[in-house]
């Protein structure tokens, strides 16, 4: 039987419930797992703040991946690892994307600006402001992205946009692609455009802290339920989906658990590290032999 040393899990969809809460039956589960001496991180899409809050909930003590791979940390001030959008490329992206009928918004690990472009049916809300940690995280709207960087220059993590139109999405995407080399598209959502440095994923993530945690990637387990997960789930040890996702995640993965609403990690975990030996109790069988 393979020994894991890392579980990953993704947030939205995976370790939260639809209606956004941590069961706390999923959070013993968590807790189990970690006393077997199995470290525990969260990769995820998630500004940095966000994960936070949940890696206290949950006590994790190593580092977490957020905004989708670019911002590694475990603390705000001093991140393991992080992929920006260089300032000048930020402010160039706000120009060709202006041209555009489209709400963006530019995502940093302390804030993130807006425009106040108007979407028909309170789109904006449904796909860029779904979250509640405006108190710590602020969300500032200004009438011109572009002028607000050229007074204030910002480094972002990640670019979005959503669109009116399908099409326009596509000739924005159509457009950057030409222009910017280094910039990874990504079309995820419906009507919506992310941009990033290139090579930003949350399998390069995982990757990049399981190098510095000396941890194979045939030791980790990483459980998800969105495409962006498929990647990461195909690469490690033991890729696990949610039942929730889509068919292509849980094709690619080796074992499809319960539904995030029917706590599937909870499930998983169970299931499977009861039957794993404690980490210390494996490293000292290995040393007496």
């Amino acid at each position: 039987m393979s020994v894991y040393r890392l579980l990953a899990l993704n947030i939205d969809g995976t370790l939260l419930r639809s209606n956004g809460r941590l069961q706390p039956s999923t959070k013993e589960a968590i807790q189990y797992v970690q006393k077997k001496g199995v470290a525990v991180t969260l990769v995820t899409n998630r500004h940095f703040q966000s994960a936070r809050k949940l890696a206290k909930a949950l006590k994790l003590k190593t580092f977490y991946v957020t905004h989708g791979g670019a911002f590694i940390a475990n603390k705000l001030d001093d991140p393991f690892f992080e992929k920006r959008i260089s300032e000048e490329k930020t402010f160039n992206l706000i120009q060709v994307l202006e041209n555009y009928n489209c709400h963006i918004r530019v995502v940093h690990e302390r804030f993130s600006i807006g425009n106040k472009k108007k979407t028909p049916d309170n789109m904006v809300n449904k796909t860029l402001l779904n979250t509640s940690d405006t108190i710590f995280y602020p969300l500032q709207f200004v009438d011109s992205l572009g002028d607000t960087l050229l007074d204030e220059p910002a480094s972002a993590l990640k670019i979005e946009a959503v669109f009116n139109d399908e099409e326009y999405k596509k000739e924005a995407a159509e457009t950057i692609r030409a222009a910017f080399e280094d910039i990874d598209l990504k079309m995820i959502q419906p009507k919506k455009l992310e941009l990033v440095a290139k090579g930003v994923s949350k399998e390069n993530g995982l990757r990049t802290l399981a190098r510095h945690l000396n941890i194979p990637m045939e030791e980790i387990v990483a459980i998800g339920d969105s495409i962006d997960d498929l990647d990461m789930i195909s690469q490690v040890g033991l890729g696990v989906a949610m039942s929730n996702a889509p068919f292509e995640v849980k094709k690619a993965a080796d074992w499809v658990t319960r539904t995030n609403d029917q706590q599937g990690v909870e499930y998983m975990v169970k299931e499977h590290f009861r039957k794993q030996q404690r980490i210390d109790f494996l490293r000292k069988i290995k040393i007496e032999k």
